[in-house]
């Protein structure tokens, strides 16, 4: 706990301190000064935090997942018969996707059957599966969930969802901000007066949660276009009917890691356990795993 702890007050001041220095770098004015508002200071402002805040986190990401997951990296020389397995599933699916560098294999201490694929890039990728996988799936349903991450690899799935995400935070923070100069008054204000009011201030804060609830939407809509989109993938590099067979046994399980259940890692999993309202299903990363197997079938 005491390293997770520390590892997120490291990033979070990685990512103030860059940020702010591009910003100083690029000689930002504040955007709210004796005139007003001045809407290119803040555009830039927002766009410099919104994206600046998602690809520091992409480019850290394997770190991330090896420190929050305890991800073990195999080492390929490993005379580990059941990790050389794993090791040789990986590759030659990679080799067959077309990847030139081969993703880094791991192996994190998990009894929930799951498996996931982070990193900034196609040559600095990660695919890692959970113990509890490697005891209850056999090599047909292993093919499967593998295929299905190498996928997300080749699609390039995490750069995308990373330029994305910094589009909506950009595009919360700037609408929020002029929406609460209109709302709290400060552009009826005399010239000359930059003063912040507290109105300001917390209607920034409100407008934020609202504009990220929207956005939120948007993100899961995409995340499960994306989990279709890696399904055919698998199915293409390892058989239509190993990955049908890897999301049924992915439906046959029940049990939850808790910590796999935080939202920076849900969104890598290859599915989630948890059933949902109508209304939660429009902030789901995953789509029902019977809705995913019908669409496969229709392939």
């Amino acid at each position: 706990m005491a390293k997770r702890i520390l590892l997120f007050l490291a990033i979070n001041f990685l990512v103030v301190m860059t940020i702010s220095f591009v910003l100083n770098v690029l000689n930002v004015r504040p955007y709210l000064n004796a005139h007003g508002l001045d809407y290119q200071s803040l555009m830039i402002f927002c766009l410099i935090w919104g994206m600046g805040g998602a690809f520091i986190s992409l480019a850290l990401s394997r770190v991330m997942a090896k420190w929050l997951m305890g991800v073990e990296i195999i080492d390929p020389n490993t005379h580990d018969a059941e990790k050389q397995r794993l090791l040789k599933t990986v590759y030659a699916l990679a080799t067959q996707a077309g990847l030139k560098v081969m993703p880094q294999v791991g192996i994190f201490n998990s009894f929930e059957v799951n498996a996931f694929a982070t990193g900034p890039t196609k040559k600095r990728a990660l695919v890692a599966v959970s113990s509890g996988l490697l005891q209850k799936m056999g090599q047909k349903e292993l093919e499967g969930v593998l295929g299905h991450e190498i996928t997300h690899i080749t699609n390039g799935d995490m750069v995308t969802m990373t330029l994305l995400q910094g589009i909506v935070n950009a595009f919360v923070m700037f609408l929020a901000r002029i929406l609460a100069y209109i709302v709290s008054g400060m552009g009826k204000r005399q010239q000359g007066s930059n003063s912040i009011s507290m109105s300001y201030i917390l209607l920034v804060y409100v407008f934020e949660i609202l504009f990220m609830i929207l956005g939120s939407i948007l993100l899961a809509w995409f995340s499960r276009g994306k989990e279709f989109r890696a399904d055919a993938g698998g199915a293409k590099l390892a058989g239509k009917e190993k990955m049908i067979a890897a999301l049924e046994a992915l439906q046959a399980q029940t049990q939850v890691d808790p910590r796999t259940e935080k939202p920076a890692y849900a969104a890598m999993k290859i599915s989630s356990h948890k059933k949902r309202s109508p209304f939660l299903m429009l902030f789901a990363t995953h789509p029902p795993l019977e809705e995913r197997i019908k669409k496969l079938r229709l392939l």
